[in-house]
């Protein structure tokens, strides 16, 4: 049996086909345009998705032994795709990163416990809800048309099924789901404007909605007998592509943002402003997530336009020996922070320095930065009662033993490497599988397929990082109140 992964990303759509016993037959990526501006708008063309997606389809199954049993996918979350009577997109999506929604959040926010009731969540730019706000704001012809709303992978989905269909994990972030009960909110549907018929009928990530159209088999190389799975939100499914999928689990992910998504059996939601999402997993169980905005992103603007140095293995040789011992702090918050703190305004800083510091020991604070935030969001979990017994460790940072190895000690937990390196198409091609019927479960099926290559214990700098944290995390303290009369001064 072989499957297909799709990944509708940012600045890509990448294709992964794989057998029913996890191996990679080929992956094959394509890029569409990216539309950002000054202002802090951000959008892409669904219809390049769809062009480059069939392509990428249509050269895929060129190139395999037998016919697809099943496609699903992973997307970019809370993007907002919207479709008038006829099936036209009236404009182009508006994406996660767009940050024209700031007064419609703040709209939103006026009622906390509201939001947190109705969607167990705030409202934040990203989300899909505040866009449908600033369309009725903003675009009120454009508005007044819309048929149909839906997320960018339920669109591929769409094209391929003619199914209008979301999936409970990407619907989580669209502000408009009530994630408790796994429906949707009619009072928040109420808020933004619209009917129930115009949102999408509700799926488990690994349920089939249907099978793809003549239409669609014709442009893509697929059969009218390939299942179209709905597939989830990119981190959950990313998610999936790691094993993360038992309570107690944990993955963290050290890409330009640093993610730490933990697998939960029951719902719970922050009641506290830190920013943590309470989202439904692709399981059809739950997890809670959240999000320091600057983790190898940090390690790339210190290395490469601070240090001017690529040679990032150099610049960590022998510091193994100096971990626990670091006396300079970094707080990673070059882009803001999300998780805990929810503040646009923090930014970066370094303390402890003195005579004696070295190259070497602001390059050490600077991963170890990363890392305390990511304990700054398990400890919020643990607030939650939820508790955490390993991780999962994924993205450009894993590439260096020396950070999985703080991660590990300042987390104070197992930390693991796996044979899986495809990320969420890889997850998506699982799911594709469950949805295929070639395993009972997504549990099932990644504990089958999903392999402990690599482990980092904490070691005895694990002692020493507990008690240097309280120092990290009265610094932020120490400094809001700087961050706030910083901004005025700028404006």
């Amino acid at each position: 049996m072989i499957t297909i992964g799709i990944d509708i990303g940012t600045s890509a759509v990448k294709l992964l086909a794989m057998d029913h016993s996890g191996k990679v037959l080929q992956t094959i990526t394509r890029d569409y345009p990216l539309y950002m501006y000054p202002d802090g708008r951000s959008e892409q063309d669904p219809k390049d998705w769809w062009e480059e997606t069939a392509r990428g389809l249509k050269e895929i199954t060129s190139h395999l032994s037998e016919p697809v049993a099943a496609v699903s996918f992973s997307g970019q979350m809370h993007g907002l795709v919207v479709l008038d009577e006829n099936d036209n997109v009236l404009r182009r999506a508006i994406l996660w990163n767009d940050q024209r929604t700031s007064t419609q959040c703040d709209y939103l926010n006026q009622n906390r416990e509201m939001l947190l009731d109705n969607t167990a969540n705030i409202a934040l730019t990203g989300f899909t809800a505040p866009k449908i706000l600033w369309m009725k704001d903003n675009e009120p012809e454009l508005y007044a048309k819309i048929a149909k709303v839906m997320l960018p992978k339920d669109f591929i989905a769409y094209k391929l099924s003619s199914v209008f269909a979301t999936d409970y994990s990407d619907a989580s972030g669209m502000l408009l789901l009530d994630v408790s009960r796994k429906d949707w909110s009619d009072l928040m549907l109420e808020k933004v404007g619209l009917t129930r018929s115009q949102v999408p009928t509700l799926y488990s990530s690994y349920e089939s909605v249907g099978t793809v159209t003549p239409a669609a088999a014709s442009k893509t190389g697929l059969t009218t007998s390939t299942r179209v799975v709905i597939g989830g939100g990119d981190q959950a499914v990313g998610a999936i592509g790691t094993g993360t999928v038992r309570p107690g689990t944990c993955s963290v992910s050290l890409g330009t943002s640093g993610v730490l998504f933990v697998a939960t059996d029951t719902f719970a939601v922050d009641k506290k402003p830190s920013a943590i999402h309470s989202f439904c997993h692709a399981t059809n169980k739950y997890h809670l997530m959240g999000v320091t905005l600057a983790a190898a992103g940090s390690a790339k603007w210190w290395y490469e336009d601070i240090l001017a140095t690529t040679d990032y293995e150099s610049e960590q040789k022998e510091m193994m020996e100096n971990l626990g011992k670091n006396n300079v702090y970094f707080l990673p918050y070059l882009s803001g922070e999300r998780t805990p703190h929810n503040n646009p305004l923090a930014r970066g800083a370094f303390v402890g320095m003195n005579m004696t510091t070295s190259r070497s020991d602001m390059t050490q604070a600077v991963m170890e930065g990363v890392a305390y935030s990511l304990r700054d969001i398990l400890t919020r979990v643990a607030e939650l009662g939820h508790t955490v017994t390993k991780a999962r460790i994924i993205g450009g940072g894993a590439k260096s033993p020396v950070w999985c190895q703080i991660v590990a000690d300042i987390l104070n937990l197992k930390v693991e490497k796996i044979n899986a390196s495809e990320g969420p198409a890889f997850g998506a091609a699982i799911l594709a599988l469950v949805g295929a019927g070639a395993y009972p479960t997504v549990e099932e099926a990644c504990e089958q397929l999903i392999k402990t290559t690599e482990e980092f214990v904490p070691s005895s700098a694990a002692t020493a990082y507990n008690k240097m944290y309280p120092i990290y995390t009265g610094l932020y303290t120490a400094l809001v109140d700087t961050y706030k009369a910083a901004n005025e001064v700028s404006q």
